[in-house]
């Protein structure tokens, strides 16, 4: 099983910021708890036992908060001088392992995945890059993924695909082969120079859940998660 985990939590999260002022989007209070909180609470669930933050933007209210050790989990910090892109600032992070893969969340979504199921998945398929994609009734609104056995097809535009289908849930398991292979620069996005770019040349596995899943980047969401967070039992 995997055992350490990267978090993505170096974003602005501006269409946050007339709710939540001079605090980054992850250290957002959810019923007076910063929401990297319930994220960590639910990895130590799963035996994650190291973190790596990928941080820039006001890190160190992250850091002080957190240091080196929380609930149990050994915490280290992946600081960029410069935004480095959605893709980058994993690559950055990604140095800092002791593993030879791992699991990559963003600091701003929950997505209550059995980690377990989706490692097994992972490993069944031999793969170097899984992500875990969010069932929805209705796609319409939303960027989406076609998926063929498993394997990504298609990473679809907002509005192009219609109906019941998957959403790419902004879970991944990274393999350091992947990396080797893609000789990635130190400045890329996730979405344009990866998964638009290397679909034909990498195979891309995705697996779906129903799982609780909520993104708290726009106000109407936080305010969703101060109710629906005093739910979670962490």
């Amino acid at each position: 099983m995997i055992t350490e985990a990267i978090i993505l939590a170096g974003g602005f999260g501006t269409r946050l910021q007339k709710v939540v002022k001079e605090l980054p989007k992850p250290m957002a209070p959810i019923n007076g708890r910063p929401f990297l909180e319930y994220q960590l609470n639910y990895l130590s669930k799963y035996g994650i036992n190291r973190i790596i933050f990928s941080v820039g933007y006001l890190s160190e209210s992250i850091s002080s908060y957190f240091g080196d050790k929380f609930n149990g989990i050994d915490i280290e910090y992946a600081y960029e001088e410069n935004p480095l892109g959605t893709g980058g600032g994993i690559l950055n992070a990604f140095h800092k392992r002791s593993t030879d893969e791992l699991i990559v969340l963003n600091g701003d979504t929950l997505f209550e995945i059995d980690l377990k199921e989706f490692y097994l998945q992972h490993k069944k398929v031999n793969s170097l890059f899984s992500l875990a994609l969010r069932e929805l009734e209705s796609i319409d609104r939303y960027g989406s993924v076609l998926i063929e056995e498993y394997i990504i097809r298609k990473f679809a535009e907002k509005g192009e695909l219609r109906g019941r289908g998957v959403i790419n849930g902004g879970v991944y398991i990274i393999n350091k082969r992947f990396f080797e292979k893609a000789n990635l620069p130190q400045k890329f996005s996730m979405e344009k120079d990866v998964f638009e770019k290397l679909l034909e040349k990498f195979d891309f596995y995705g697996f779906p859940f129903s799982n609780y899943f909520l993104d708290i980047g726009i106000p109407e969401d936080y305010k969703r998660a101060q109710d629906e967070f005093k739910k979670l039992n962490y």
